[in-house]
């Protein structure tokens, strides 16, 4: 069928559902361009061949037999490689760990294959979750321009799901990670709520500040993935108890009477002009669709996100004390660097970037009291070349400069959903971002599908 691996999931599942094609054939056309591409594109660590045939002949059977587990039966995803899986090594794309197979499944896979789910293997990603690749694996490619960024940490994640070797992937966010690859590959993503989706089972960098959620194509794609894996967990005491709303319902509501906040000093102060009008021309499309626009001003990020690093840094050197640095020598320069600065940073430190952190979230909350969403940019800039980035890493002040739209939202919880909102002059995907209330992705995705209904922006793939 013609460009079937761009499909939308929910085209897919209604193919599937109805018999129209097979759950094998699916995987078999999904193996078949994974081996054809990614060879360029090093988006995948472990390809699990095997065990997605097997999960596929099964939904075959459950289908045909008229059981129908849900939207993503039968559907064909990928996942970050720091998400357990029992059937398949988790790398969390470190060394050390290349040849780990945990004995149990992270509780998202779980609730994945429960839905029906077929996870075609475990995507690439910086070592351990933090600025870049390990040398013993490939750094995916940017499939609109191989000299152009392809984001970090999950940028396996978002060069699979653009080019069309996965319908979508599940991946994680401390600092931006979901959400600089989503912007760099042109995609829609959702960060949650902190503890809206358990995180038992996934390799941490830092345990107050990861958060899992899905990558996808359009925000409707993203409901069905996030309705999957959101809700309580007995295995993780940190996830919220709170109930699930209907993710995929909420596309319906659209945005008329909803309240945006927009702060355009925030969204425009040291920001490339190709963004700000990217994200000025989104905020005209959702007042056109009834959204009623607030002046907002947005509180100072700047010193809760000095301690982003503090913060980051200690408990990641925790994480990894039964390693670092007894195998130091394993380990690359951006991530022993952080350990390191973990290792070294004062308690006093530590304690004054929680009360920095504890301040912006507490004022962020009062920023919210008379909006229901914040429409922002995702990155300062459209997506950076390599080189560009290279120029980045000595410059402190650039670098808080680029986490400045993502890691506040890591630091106090709230969730966010990224959406493609144009192209610059280099053909390079721009991405906006509306930032919600804690637990508010239906409101989130909602406000998403709308603006999608109404731009192409999503509908745009790479040559590949």
């Amino acid at each position: 069928m013609s460009e079937l691996h761009y499909w939308s999931i929910a085209k897919l599942s209604e193919q599937l559902q109805a018999g129209a094609i097979s759950p094998v054939e699916v995987v078999r056309s999904m193996l078949d361009r994974i081996d054809t591409l990614d060879g360029t594109y090093h988006s995948y660590i472990t390809v699990m061949a095997d065990q997605a045939l097997a999960r596929a002949r099964i939904a075959e059977q459950e289908l045909s037999g008229g059981l129908r587990r849900g939207p993503l039966h039968g559907v064909p995803l990928a996942v970050k490689d720091l998400l357990y899986t029992k059937d398949a090594p988790t790398s969390a794309g470190m060394s050390i760990y290349r040849d780990f197979v945990p004995d149990y499944d992270a509780t998202v896979i779980a609730r994945l294959y429960a839905a029906g789910a077929i996870i075609l293997g475990k995507l690439s990603l910086t070592e351990g979750a933090y600025t870049n690749n390990h040398p013993v694996f490939p750094t995916p490619i940017n499939p609109w321009n191989a000299e152009y960024w392809a984001g970090t940490s999950s940028n396996g994640s978002g060069v699979a799901t653009t080019t069309g070797m996965a319908f979508g992937a599940l991946s994680t966010d401390t600092g931006g990670s979901i959400r600089f690859p989503s912007a760099c590959n042109s995609l829609t993503a959702v960060k949650p709520t902190w503890g809206r989706v358990s995180r038992h089972g996934c390799f941490t960098l830092s345990h107050s500040l990861d958060h899992i959620g899905p990558f996808a194509r359009s925000a409707l794609d993203a409901s069905f993935i996030l309705r999957a894996i959101a809700g309580p967990d007995d295995n993780d005491p940190t996830a919220l108890r709170a109930a699930v709303p209907d993710y995929v319902s909420a596309t319906m509501r659209g945005v008329s009477g909803l309240r945006i906040g927009y702060d355009e000093s925030y969204v425009s102060t040291r920001t490339d002009p190709e963004v700000v009008a990217a994200v000025e021309a989104a905020r005209h499309v959702l007042a056109s669709l009834g959204a009623r626009i607030r002046p907002l001003s947005f509180p100072s990020p700047y010193e809760a996100l000095k301690g982003w690093f503090d913060i980051c840094g200690a408990e990641t050197a925790k994480v990894h004390e039964k390693t670092y640095p007894s195998r130091a020598a394993d380990y690359h320069a951006g991530m022993a660097g952080l350990i390191e600065h973990g290792l070294k940073v004062s308690g006093e430190a530590v304690a004054k970037a929680w009360v920095n952190r504890l301040e912006f979230s507490g004022r962020l909350a009062a920023a919210f009291e008379d909006v229901d969403l914040m429409l922002i940019p995702t990155m300062t800039t459209p997506t950076p070349t390599l080189a560009e980035l290279e120029a980045f890493g000595a410059d402190d002040d650039v670098l808080l400069q680029m986490i400045r739209y993502t890691a506040p939202f890591d630091l106090s919880g709230n969730p966010t959903i990224v959406l493609p909102a144009g192209f610059s002059r280099n053909g390079l995907p721009i991405s906006l971002q509306l930032v919600g209330k804690h637990l508010s992705e239906d409101i989130l995705i909602a406000a998403g599908h709308a603006f999608q209904q109404a731009t192409n922006w999503h509908l745009r793939r790479p040559i590949a």
